[in-house]
């Protein structure tokens, strides 16, 4: 895909509550320019939901809770089926990985298994943030959060390294027609996988990576850099899952080691001297990238 290709028209209104450099405001607005003027969002509870009391779409969209964004989605789609108005309207879902992966997980799941058509894209930043960055089903090893705090007893996320929830291998196992993971390093990446999901029949989901800069203790300049080295090092894998055939999106040449990757976080800033921590970290990034990179084509 092309700059040139992008839609120019702008569907998210000026000036918002996120804080400075939210990356998941600007992948919001690629995702936006994805789909198009005939959107209706459906926005659970999270940081989006604060960001969009000024940055209202110019869409239809509704702020409901935590657990039932897919419930949601599943009647708004339903009726549009009975009034036969179905036609040529995506419906969006746009969540966190708290109400993603934990919270709503069993909704999403039975919204699957109905074969409700719509479009999910999670804004994964691996905490609740917008509650206090208490941990969630996907933070990662050894990360500081308020919940998982870094003194002489606890040094942050302390689960066995690979137990974090991989949630775009968890909504694949349900047989849906179209899954991809993404980052907001790469929005013209992002742009043609959110395409792709809307122009499948049933549902679809987007795992966006979505590095936060408040939360992670990442400067605002250094943001994307950081989104970006997630990719080059392996942690962040992009791929799809088409009908149950996996493929590639992004090949990295050389992977980078996972330390210039934790460099950029203050919530890694006590394991950086921690060459046992690093090499567990590095260890488990490893084992996961071969594993799933053995199956994409």
């Amino acid at each position: 895909m092309k700059i040139k290709e992008v839609d120019r028209e702008e569907y998210l209104s000026l000036g918002n509550l996120a804080c400075a450099g939210c990356p998941e405001t600007l992948g919001f607005r690629h995702v936006l320019k994805a789909l198009g003027p005939n959107t209706i969002v459906i926005n659970q509870t999270g940081c989006l939901a604060v960001v969009m009391q000024m940055a209202v779409p110019k869409v239809p969209h509704f702020h409901v809770l935590f657990e039932n964004s897919a419930a949601v989605i599943s009647g708004i789609d339903d009726a549009l089926r009975v009034r036969g108005k179905r036609e040529g309207v995506n419906l969006l879902v746009v969540a966190g990985d708290g109400g993603t992966a934990d919270i709503g997980l069993s909704a999403l799941s039975g919204a699957i298994e109905r074969n409700q058509d719509f479009i999910y894209v999670c804004f994964d930043n691996e905490s609740y943030m917008n509650t206090g960055g208490q941990r969630s089903g996907t933070t990662p090893f050894c990360a500081r959060t308020s919940t998982t705090p870094v003194g002489k007893v606890i040094r942050g996320e302390d689960r066995v390294p690979s137990l974090r929830k991989d949630m775009l291998e968890i909504v694949a196992a349900h047989h849906i027609p179209y899954a991809a993971s993404t980052s907001i390093a790469y929005p013209l990446d992002l742009i043609e996988r959110v395409r792709k999901a809307a122009a499948v029949r049933g549902p679809s989901y987007i795992h966006c990576h979505s590095p936060c800069p408040t939360g992670w203790g990442i400067d605002t300049s250094e943001v994307v850099n950081a989104a970006r080295t997630a990719v080059q090092a392996g942690v962040v894998i992009l791929y799809e899952v088409e009908a149950g055939v996996r493929r590639r999106t992004k090949r990295v040449a050389k992977r980078k080691p996972i330390e210039e990757y934790l460099r950029f976080q203050a919530r890694y800033r006590h394991v950086l001297d921690d060459p046992e921590a690093l090499a567990r970290i590095q260890k488990d990034v490893d084992e996961r990238y071969e594993a799933i990179t053995a199956a994409l084509a």
